[in-house]
């Protein structure tokens, strides 16, 4: 996303270079922010639904915090952890797949508040190196987790007592042989939530106003500090504080290009930069074969912003990569959604689609050109996607497919957008608008209790390696970014789809 760099760039060459930087500049506190840090620690129990039933699971949440922060300025937490306790009788379905190693990735939604306001930050990307599986009998026959990882800043715009509050958790557990080979199946997806009447604080941090007598002091030369502007929409230009401090660093990068003229392009370290946000996509796909079209959405995405930040002076573009999950009740998938079709042209058919994510996150490039006044730039997000059928009725009379009717591999979703920074117009990935694309839905597998019923859906459904039988059109929301709590944008929207 390059939301933060636009908002600075207006000398072609100048801002070209620095631009990269504006977005290291709003995210890394300055010295006089520095604040005494709190160890934080806070042990709470989660419901898990695993296969041997939901189970009660240990979980610690760990991470160092200020203990005062001034109001609009960033917070990180540092050296975070969560540490899953997994009992033994869950570790039995990874034992049956001939597992020696289990490990995880955790997504953590953490509560920020203060006062009456609140939003959700979400904690991705917190990895659990593999462990090895104990033997049956081997002590308590348990296993514990432990996923640290960075996670993003937040930013309160009101002074008071700002909390942060773990709530519920999602956990990616992979398995490997002991030749280290994924099992089959690989892995196991569990959303957790907390077990009501527990104390799940984890910190909470004083937030100060300007005006309160613990701001910084005035300068040696009579004059107030300007004050730290509150998260809001990218304005047009940036405070003079920060304008100066990116013009000095721009400084530097050009005389580094006259002597080096190979040294571009700059990458931004992604701890720097890296953010989560939310919002919602409505749309629909269309279904060639079955003449008609599929509502999609709302759907709720959680969106991992700058995990790689490139900007090429010398080429005079900005590439940016970032990650989004689809999440529906805790599941990576899309809300299911019933449609009506007239099969082979005249028999009615009603079924429930379910699209469900797997693999990697859904991948959002955007590449943006900075030698034109306007900024174009295209963003393409490609997503790994499994449809299931379910409830499926043919002239009225229900047709039993099956508890896993499915396309037999997953297949990809592009979509594209394309707009321009100057003046806003088109999609931009801050502020949402429209993505088109076209996928291929690959022959059906498993449908039918009774029957194969596989030909018959593979017949109506599939595209046969036609993409241009399947266009979707989606509409996205302006994002809540976790780092503006209370900006205009949060809580996210529900967008209107478009046909």
């Amino acid at each position: 996303m390059t939301v933060d760099a636009r908002t600075a760039a207006r000398r072609p060459i100048h801002w070209a270079v620095g631009g990269a930087l504006v977005v290291a500049t709003a995210l890394v506190p300055s010295a006089e922010s520095a604040a005494a840090e709190q160890k934080s620690e806070v042990a709470l129990r989660y419901a898990c639904p695993l296969p041997s039933g939901t189970e009660e699971v240990d979980v610690v949440v760990s991470a160092v915090l200020p203990t005062t922060a001034r109001t609009g300025e960033e917070i990180r937490p540092e050296k975070v952890s969560v540490e899953v306790g997994l009992p033994a009788t869950s570790l039995t379905r990874f034992r049956d797949l001939d597992a020696a190693t289990l490990a995880a990735t955790a997504r953590l939604t953490v509560r920020n508040a203060v006062g009456d306001t609140a939003a959700d930050a979400s904690w991705q990307e917190l990895t659990a190196e593999p462990v090895p599986l104990p033997e049956p009998g081997e002590g308590e026959g348990g296993l514990t987790l432990a996923a640290p990882g960075e996670v993003p800043t937040v930013a309160f715009g009101t002074p008071g007592r700002a909390t942060l509050t773990p709530a519920e958790l999602a956990l990616s557990l992979s398995s490997r042989t002991a030749d280290g080979e994924p099992t089959a199946p690989p892995g196991l997806d569990v959303s957790c939530e907390p077990v009501p009447g527990q104390e799940s604080e984890l910190a909470a941090v004083d937030i100060r106003g300007d005006e309160d007598p613990a701001s910084p002091a005035p300068t040696p030369g009579g004059s107030d500090p300007a004050p730290e502007p509150t998260p809001g929409r990218p304005a047009e230009g940036l405070p003079p504080s920060a304008r100066d401090r990116i013009d000095d660093l721009t400084e530097k990068r050009l005389d580094a290009l006259e002597d080096d003229p190979g040294s571009c392009p700059i990458e931004i370290p992604p701890e720097w930069v890296m953010t989560t946000a939310e919002t919602y996509a409505a749309g629909y796909a269309n279904a060639a074969k079955l003449n008609g079209a599929a509502a999609l959405g709302p759907a709720f995405m959680k969106v991992v912003l700058n995990k790689r930040y490139i900007n090429d002076s010398c080429a005079s573009t900005v590439d940016v990569s970032s990650e989004v999950n689809f999440d529906y009740r805790g599941k990576r998938q899309l809300p299911p959604t019933k449609a009506t079709f007239l099969s082979y042209g005249f028999m009615p058919t009603t079924a429930t689609m379910t699209l469900e994510q797997v693999g990697p996150p859904a991948a959002i490039h955007t590449h943006t050109v900075t030698n034109t006044p306007t900024y174009p730039e295209e963003t393409t997000v490609t997503a790994q996607l499994v449809m299931r059928l379910s409830d499926v009725e043919v002239n009225g009379v229900p047709l039993d497919v099956g508890p896993d009717c499915r396309t037999e591999r997953p297949f990809e979703q592009v979509l594209r957008g394309y707009g321009q920074s100057y003046p806003p117009a088109g999609y931009l990935v801050a502020y949402g608008g429209t993505l088109t694309g076209y996928a291929h839905i690959p022959p059906f597998t498993d449908c039918g209790a009774d029957e194969d019923l596989d030909p018959i859906f593979t017949a109506a459904i599939s595209s046969a390696g036609k993409k241009a039988d399947n266009y979707a059109k989606m509409t996205q929301a302006p994002l809540c970014v976790a780092t503006n709590p209370e900006g205009p944008d949060c809580p996210p929207r529900k967008p209107k789809p478009e046909k």
